[in-house]
């Protein structure tokens, strides 16, 4: 572990020495090279006269949690929640860009790593390993960009980091003259994030996954930046909104949510692996105008395929209708928030959720019934740059004990 502590110091400290030196280099020569920072967007650095861009960037967010369980003591945490380092760029005439992303708060850093083209404007083929848009709608926003302290529990429940390893079209088209909308399609491993596995012998397990997402903008698209957030930062002068529906089809899920492999095995009646198909279906709507925001998120997860399943490779014990729930999260969930971003950078927001399991009478079910609120405060000094928040939610189970969570974070994108 101190290795690898020592080899990742000497990486961090290689890129901005070589990220110094290139800054110095720049700033002594002519018109054609330059470079710069700013909170948020990082140091940039342009060359050939802005053929090739290239950016350092990354966040950070320390943040103190308390949280109480009905008879239980309570328990109190500070930590890093993210540490992230982006390395982008783009070379404008080949219509190419690259992204690195990682998060040094996690055991493995890796989220990001994928290259793009762009035939046109409106028009992004990626391969790689990124941030799918067939989730809910949080879920395809970074996680310096939530709206509160942290993502809600439907995005929690349903989805892992929301990273996928695979081949990814997003489109962007105007109809009508002011009518937006945006298909995007997706095929993935169906493995989630790093999901060849360790070494060579831990393979991908199952079939593909494919998803896609429709966006609809009936009166026009937001304020260019104001679609990576769901507060409303930009202050929409005209009313604006989306409304998106997103499924996917994982076939022969091993993991609860289908971003992992190898965390249970079924087996049909000769010993061979049978897993599950897996789908997930999402509807959301989020609304804008003069700093308001309202967002509304429907899920739904299900599977399939389970015909003369077994849960021992002997195919002595077949798998029970509502069994399935203790492999996969099933059921409906839903998420409403709204809140009021004042000109002044003061965020007040309110999030009331809940959700119910396919089979609540099954005691053992991943996803339980519960339901839950939240009030959430945010100061914004520099935009979503810099910030204060802070959260309070309570959480109502309803075959277990309440809880109550807070917390504090604050935030420096630089």
């Amino acid at each position: 572990m101190k290795q690898i502590y020592r080899d990742m110091k000497k990486v961090v400290l290689l890129i901005v020495f070589s990220c110094i030196s290139i800054l110095v280099n720049a700033q002594e020569s002519d018109d054609k090279n330059n470079a710069s920072f700013n909170l948020g967007s990082g140091l940039n650095f342009s060359f050939n006269e802005g053929k090739y861009q290239f950016n350092l960037g990354g966040f950070i967010t320390p943040t103190y949690s308390y949280s109480k369980v009905s008879g239980s003591d309570a328990e109190n945490t500070f930590n890093a929640r993210n540490a992230f380092l982006v390395l982008s760029g783009k070379a404008v005439k080949e219509k190419v860009s690259f992204l690195v992303q990682t998060d040094y708060s996690q055991s493995q850093p890796l989220l990001d790593a994928w290259l793009a083209y762009h035939p046109t404007n409106n028009i992004t083929i990626t391969f790689g390993q990124k941030q799918t848009f067939v989730n809910n709608r949080e879920m395809t926003y970074r996680e310096d960009r939530l709206q509160f302290t942290n993502r809600s529990l439907l995005s929690q429940t349903l989805s892992n980091t929301g990273r996928e390893f695979g081949m990814f079209i997003e489109s962007k088209f105007k109809v009508a003259n002011q009518i937006g909308i945006a298909p995007m399609v997706a095929v993935t491993s169906g493995d989630g994030r790093n999901s060849f596995g360790s070494d060579s012998r831990d393979s991908d397990l199952g079939g593909l996954k494919i998803g896609g997402r429709l966006d609809v903008y009936p009166l026009g698209y937001f304020t260019e930046g104001n679609n990576l957030f769901s507060a409303d930062l930009a202050h929409e002068q005209k009313l604006k909104f989306v409304i998106g529906a997103a499924f996917s089809k994982n076939t022969g899920a091993s993991n609860a949510v289908g971003e992992g492999h190898g965390d249970f095995f079924l087996f049909d009646v000769n010993g061979n692996d049978n897993l599950p198909d897996y789908s997930q279906v999402y509807i959301d709507l989020l609304l804008k105008y003069k700093g308001f925001s309202l967002s509304a998120e429907y899920a739904n997860a299900s599977a399939d395929g389970l015909d003369l399943m077994y849960t021992d490779e002997a195919a002595t014990q077949i798998l029970a209708p509502q069994q399935i729930s203790e492999f996969l999260v099933l059921g409906d969930s839903y998420n409403f928030q709204a809140g009021y971003v004042t000109k002044k950078g003061f965020g007040f927001d309110f999030r009331y959720e809940s959700a119910t399991p396919e089979f609540e009478s099954n005691l053992s079910s991943l996803l339980t019934d519960y339901s839950s609120f939240t009030l959430g405060l945010t100061k914004y000094f520099d935009n979503n740059n810099l910030k204060m928040q802070a959260a309070l939610s309570t959480i109502d189970v309803a075959n277990g004990n309440s809880q109550t969570v807070g917390e504090f974070l604050i935030q420096v994108v630089f």
